[in-house]
């Protein structure tokens, strides 16, 4: 969540990896992963057609603070508008409900993070040791499993809602609490930001429709640690064409999709990808912060597209934003240089084109592209070693196969055997969250 190794998988090199279509899917319900369950398995009980006496449904407005009947004026830029999202009549605030053995945030009630304020005012990093990071980086775990088991689930016809839903069981299920839930009043338990949404979107009820991108941004709170993470991926065929890539037999997987607007949001999501990628290469000790935006600058120029810089990367650990500030854009003037034991995040808002400004939705959280046009980003948690960076919220064996990091990541022969080997457990997880979330909302 943005604040106003080089590859995941350890390797240096680019690779291509194998995808193959479930045969249980049809082709035409084939998006993200596979192992998605299919759009009627994440039906919600209560929709805005469909209301019960337990939730209702309203637009967010004044900073997630109100509720309202009617959607609130705005000079809309580009195709995407705000839709209702989901009111809890007799939860606190309306929120979804944490169970009581999960250690909450300081903002539970609040919605202010109070020590978090009082740190920012420091400006000095902390240098963590080894014990700290350790626990730092079981949050960060707990997160990379949320945003994969949210990405397997994204496909036509879901909504951002149940999304959230699975976001919120995911992280609660492993004892943890999911940071940006009532962090300065956030109606929701994860940002859900699609199409020209740079960040902060809130999750509501707009099906995802095919050739929307999407970006998922999870923290998780857990053992007094946070971790935070995201990624974007397009809603629709994969867009591995590499060519150890399985092609579709149907063109009902691209059908409505325009080849050229599909060209670029994969463009996009490339550049985006890079500049998360260069952005990490130099972190080491003594590197400036303000140098990041250097690295990430030179890629988006690249592919023509610019860097927002309204938002920024954060330090991260105790606290959810905290100093230092890591701007990605160059030319910034952030303070400090790196140190061993710093933790903070990378993560580059990129948008299509060279319009870089934003404008913010009447709700106070929708970061929208100024120009209405496509933005995507991809964030990690990481920590300054003596040697180099090590990346604690990093894919692993069982995270999504999907684009971009088909392009990026290699997977050989003993990878797609292990992958293999997990695929009933990671399929059984899935399915264990799915079949609760019903009886939870």
């Amino acid at each position: 969540m943005a604040v106003c190794g080089l590859f995941e998988d350890g390797e240096s090199g680019f690779g291509k990896a194998s995808f193959t279509v479930d045969s249980n899917l049809s082709l035409s319900s084939f998006v993200a992963y596979p192992l998605a369950p299919s759009t009627t398995f994440l039906e919600l009980q209560s929709t805005p057609e469909k209301e019960t006496d337990e939730v209702k449904w309203l637009y967010c407005d004044d900073k997630g603070n109100a509720r309202t009947e009617d959607m609130p004026y705005f000079k809309w830029k580009g195709k995407l508008r705000p839709h209702k999202i989901s009111h809890q009549e007799k939860l606190y605030r309306g929120m979804r409900k944490v169970p009581d053995t999960v250690v909450k945030a300081e903002w539970w009630e609040t919605s202010r993070p109070l020590a978090e304020e009082r740190a920012r005012q420091q400006r000095v990093a902390d240098e963590l040791p080894q014990k700290e990071i350790e626990k730092l980086r079981k949050a960060c775990v707990i997160g990379r499993g949320a945003i994969d088991c949210v990405v397997r689930a994204i496909r036509p016809g879901v909504t951002p809602e149940a999304l959230d839903v699975l976001c919120h069981d995911y992280i609660c299920d492993k004892n943890a609490y999911p940071s940006p839930l009532n962090y300065y009043c956030f109606p929701k338990s994860c940002c859900i930001s699609v199409n020209e949404v740079i960040c902060h979107g809130i999750p509501d009820c707009r099906p995802l429709e095919e050739g929307d991108i999407v970006n998922i941004d999870v923290t998780a709170f857990f053992g007094g640690y946070h971790g935070d993470l995201n990624e974007t991926v397009f809603v629709g065929s994969s867009g591995d064409e590499g060519d150890n890539a399985e092609k579709p037999d149907s063109e009902e997987v691209a059908d409505g999709v325009d080849d050229s607007s599909k060209k670029e949001a994969f463009k996009l999501l490339k550049c985006a990808y890079e500049c998360l990628a260069d952005g990490m290469s130099i972190v080491k000790p003594d590197t400036r912060y303000r140098d990041i935006g250097e690295k990430v600058s030179a890629v988006a120029s690249k592919y023509n597209c610019s860097v927002v810089k309204t938002y920024c990367g954060h330090g991260i650990g105790k606290h959810f934003h905290c100093f230092p500030n890591v701007p990605h854009y160059k030319g910034n003037k952030a303070a400090g240089a790196m140190k061993p034991g710093h933790a903070f995040t990378i993560e580059p808002m990129i948008n299509l084109g060279k319009e870089w400004r934003d404008e913010l939705w009447p709700d106070g959280w929708t970061a929208v592209t100024k120009d209405g046009s496509l933005s995507a980003q991809y964030e990690h948690t990481m920590v300054c070693t003596t040697d180099g960076v090590d990346v604690l919220t990093k894919r692993n064996k069982n995270s999504p196969r999907v684009f971009p990091f088909t392009e990026y990541e290699d997977t050989g022969d003993d990878d797609d055997k292990e992958e293999g080997a997990d695929k009933e457990k990671v399929v059984a997880e899935l399915e264990e969250l799915v079949n609760e979330f019903n009886t939870k909302l």
